[in-house]
């Protein structure tokens, strides 16, 4: 936990956060809360002319670099790995690309084991590593008593026995699936839950593999196994969000079609796809 100049700060350690924002927020509110200190005062100590500067960090509408992360780290009184762990946020968060943000979150998910804090992102980015999971999961559900061979039988992709079985392993583990008999399990109402920060990479993760996948089935499949379909059109902001409730009241009323089937048969993947083709033309001419 932090100490400025003899004043202890009583946060929780800094390897339970992802959003160096957040981090720095609420040292900032409790630094207030037990001593009059201000935003010019935080700035000042840091180093900064400007007053209002680290709270315009904190608010989103700036960001700290890789020159300015290590003098606010030591105005916040970090020491030892806490100065690692913050440049890693900080740089997590600066980050543009999946890839590099993944580096960044990985050294921060190794310091959160190294120093006994459970890694909340784990289990999520395991489950969105591969297609392995959401199918095998499926699956498990559908053929009780079911060895893993089996079920690899089964799936379009190729898999094999033991990854099936890793696979349920971790699943089980995870709390994904319950085992209720020998090779027989029963899905959890379980969510894929991580942080805010994590989450959303690793759900990315899964949609480019799911993608390709999709692509593979054109050629892997007949035409009355598998449906693609494509639109290309002309939208404005007001008509792009109509189409994206259509679509997410679309995947509502397709999951309540599911839930009315108790005998299902088969695993099928349905992907959504929403994307530019070109960039705005009336914001391209105004400037």
């Amino acid at each position: 936990m932090p100490f400025f100049e003899g004043i202890f700060i009583d946060m929780k350690p800094i390897i339970e956060y992802q959003d160096y924002r957040a981090f720095m927020s609420d040292y900032y509110e409790e630094r207030k809360r037990t001593s009059a200190f201000s935003w010019r005062e935080f700035a000042k100590i840091a180093g900064f002319t400007s007053p209002s500067y680290l709270k315009l960090v904190c608010e989103g509408r700036s960001s700290l670099s890789k020159v300015t992360m290590g003098r606010v780290a030591q105005a916040m009184g970090l020491t030892g790995y806490e100065v690692t762990y913050f440049e890693s946020m900080v740089q997590f968060g600066n980050a543009k690309k999946d890839s590099v943000k993944m580096v960044f979150l990985q050294q921060m998910q190794a310091m959160a084991r190294d120093h006994k804090v459970r890694v909340i992102d784990k289990d999520a980015f395991e489950y969105y590593s591969s297609w392995k999971y959401p199918v095998i999961r499926e699956l498990a559900q559908m053929m009780p008593g079911a060895m893993p061979g089996e079920i690899a039988g089964v799936c379009c992709q190729e898999v094999s026995a033991l990854e099936v079985r890793k696979s349920l392993q971790f699943l089980e583990r995870a709390g994904f699936l319950r085992q209720t008999r020998e090779n027989t399990y029963e899905q959890t109402e379980k969510n894929v839950s991580g942080s805010k920060e994590g989450l959303p990479i690793a759900i990315r993760s899964m949609h480019r593999e799911m993608g390709r996948l999709a692509i593979d089935s054109l050629d892997q499949f007949s035409s009355d196994e598998r449906n693609v379909t494509g639109l290309t059109m002309g939208v404005n902001r007001e008509g792009y969000e109509r189409i994206v409730k259509e679509l997410t009241a679309c995947r509502k009323r397709i999951i309540a079609i599911c839930s009315e089937y108790s005998e299902l048969t088969q695993v099928y993947r349905l992907n959504l796809q929403l994307f530019p083709l070109s960039r705005d033309v009336k914001g391209k001419e105004e400037a």
